[in-house]
């Protein structure tokens, strides 16, 4: 028999949710990074096995938004508890249930689907921490099971994926098997770029930065896949910063994904990154549709 269905991974920022998810497909897939709020759409990744296919919902942190952009994630995040068959609510071991726990687990509360409670980064925490903060969460909603897991380390990710398809329901096979994310290449491109200017910078910058890719072309002759690629700022002393003294900051972006784009694709890789201002994009709904955040 085979199952299939639709799983969303919901909690704070930067609990491990993508995290998470690279580590029941067995690569990465979704962008990583220890900045909160990384993820700004919910993303869909496909793992397909003999007998199942689970398509996991990565979805953005919800937290208390300053921006239309902050809106968009929070509410994106919130419409992917519809129509799923299992949430996984993703919690950390090392802290108890804050403010933001409470206000998504009145939500979670609400939805008509099994709830799993998944307490994240055991690995950093003292078992006294972990059995202590797992019953004040256990307390938050009705939770079908509860998990502890190290995303980052694998422990404990093969019995909860077990457990996943154990409730899913029989289905087709909604994705081919070979697809592994919902989403066009130039996203996945974009999304690679994004991460690696979070690595490179540091407070507002990476939050103020979008990723357009404006062409990819294979050069058969060349055997050469070219990128070309618009990184957008709000202010113009942000720009400098990402293009860095003499061009330096931009280069190690550029090549830190080029690297890691060329392990993806399997083929060499050229990327043509310009930087440009887009004031106050994330406070502009016109602006935040062109990028795809809509």
């Amino acid at each position: 028999m085979f199952v299939s269905g639709f799983v969303s991974v919901v909690g704070r920022p930067n609990v491990g949710k993508s995290t998470l998810i690279n580590a029941f497909m067995g690569q990465k897939v979704l962008i990583v990074s220890d900045k909160p709020q990384t993820t700004r759409n919910n993303i869909q990744a496909i793992l397909t096995t003999e007998k199942a296919q689970v398509i996991f919902v990565d979805t953005p942190g919800v937290h208390r938004p300053k921006h239309r952009l902050g809106e968009t994630m929070v509410r994106s995040a919130l419409r992917s508890l519809q129509e799923v068959d299992l949430v996984l609510f993703m919690v950390e071991a090392t802290a108890p249930p804050g403010p933001g726990d409470r206000y998504l687990a009145d939500i979670l509360q609400k939805v008509k689907v099994p709830l799993f409670l998944v307490v994240n980064k055991v690995d950093l925490a003292p078992r006294y921490f972990q059995e202590e903060w797992d019953l004040h969460y256990r307390e938050l909603a009705g939770f079908e099971k509860c998990f502890a897991v190290s995303a980052l380390q694998g422990e404990g990710v093969s019995e909860l994926l077990q457990a996943i398809i154990e409730m899913l329901p029989p289905g087709p096979m909604y994705y081919p098997s070979d697809m592994y994310l919902d989403r066009p290449e130039e996203f996945l491109v974009g999304e690679i770029i994004r991460e690696k200017i979070f690595v490179h910078t540091r407070e507002e910058i990476p939050h103020s930065v979008a990723v357009e890719v404006s062409s990819m072309e294979y050069r058969e002759e060349k055997n050469l896949l070219e990128i070309r690629a618009v990184v957008f700022v709000e202010k113009e002393s942000q720009k400098g910063i990402v293009i860095g003294k003499d061009g330096a900051l931009l280069k190690k972006v550029g090549t830190a994904a080029r690297q890691e784009l060329e392990r993806v694709f399997q083929v060499p890789i050229f990327i043509d990154l310009w930087v440009k201002v887009k004031k106050d994009w994330r406070r502009k709904d016109n602006v935040l549709r062109q990028l795809g955040y809509e």
